[in-house]
């Protein structure tokens, strides 16, 4: 009996392993991928440098942000908003021109037919009698409306989705759009400005170490109303009128019932607690880990 490596290929159906590898290879149906802890961000990591945040902002979305790494996003964005709408105001003026040129040279074929009608360079009965001799040699009305498209002619305009000079276009639309003014958030898609953004304060473990030795321990910062340690597990909020971090937790046992910021006194709102948007723990039970890549589905 031979090995079953020199077999390996030679079964009756199609298995997992080798539609697996098929998959890889030929780029064909949707590749699945587990992600390790590694690919999750944590609680306190910027959104965009997926670092730990030097100065901390929220959106009121609840993601976290570097100040200096969205500011940094905003004005990059400005810039090339500004730049697009530069470049759109300049084909606008461009299509306007075309279209100008294109009316002013249809009234001059206007203007020449007129003319050389007046002038009698033009025949009207020759006219007349090429349009008799056309309608006698016309079918009849039944033919008229025909919906074929080699009629007059236009069999040299027929559409070819595959040659992009003839691919057909939609001409009821303004080809020239608008770019959007509008600079939107990189995780939510919502309209992001600078003012909305609030500034975050995490309570540290150790108030004596410095930022490089805080960011190297695993347990870093702490729910100042109740001392629990925050980390990836752990719901977190952000409340506005302070910009502590306290656990949901200690929202729904404590801050919910007189609605107070417990760590200046002040009052809040429903809208004032923001909820943390954390990264992931590593658990499937607990976080989506499972990334996946849509492709043409090949049929075996």
């Amino acid at each position: 009996m031979t090995r079953h490596a020199r077999n390996n290929t030679a079964s009756a159906c199609y298995t997992y392993h080798e539609r697996q590898r098929d998959t890889q290879n030929s780029g064909y149906g949707t590749i699945k991928e587990r992600l390790a802890k590694d690919s999750v961000g944590d609680f306190d990591a910027c959104c965009l440098t997926l670092q730990p945040c030097r100065y901390p902002v929220v959106t009121p979305e609840g993601f976290l942000f570097d100040k200096e790494a969205v500011l940094e996003y905003i004005i990059h964005k400005k810039a090339e908003i500004a730049r697009k709408l530069k470049q759109y105001e300049k084909d606008k003026k461009k299509h306007e021109m075309e279209m100008a040129e294109l009316a002013e040279a249809e009234e001059q074929t206007k203007a020449e037919k007129f003319s050389n009608m007046e002038r009698g360079l033009i025949n009207p009965s020759t006219l007349n009698g090429s349009s008799t001799s056309n309608d006698i040699s016309k079918p009849g009305p039944s033919s008229e409306k025909s919906v074929s498209n080699m009629a007059k002619g236009l069999e040299k305009k027929l559409p070819s989705f595959w040659i992009p000079s003839l691919t057909p276009k939609d001409e009821s639309k303004d080809p020239l759009k608008a770019p959007d003014t509008t600079i939107r958030c990189p995780m939510s898609g919502k309209p992001l400005k600078a003012k909305d953004l609030i500034p975050v304060n995490f309570t540290p473990v150790d108030p004596s170490l410095t930022r490089e030795q805080l960011i190297a321990k695993q347990e870093r910062y702490l729910c100042p109303v109740t001392r629990d340690i925050l980390n990836n597990s752990v719901p977190c909020a952000v409340l506005k009128t302070s910009g502590n971090v306290v656990t949901l937790d200690c929202i729904e046992r404590i801050i919910r019932k007189d609605m107070i910021d417990p760590t200046n006194g002040k009052p809040l709102k429903e809208k004032d607690i923001i909820i943390l948007q954390r990264g992931g723990t590593g658990f499937a039970s607990t976080n989506k880990l499972e990334s996946k890549i849509k492709k043409p589905v090949m049929q075996v």
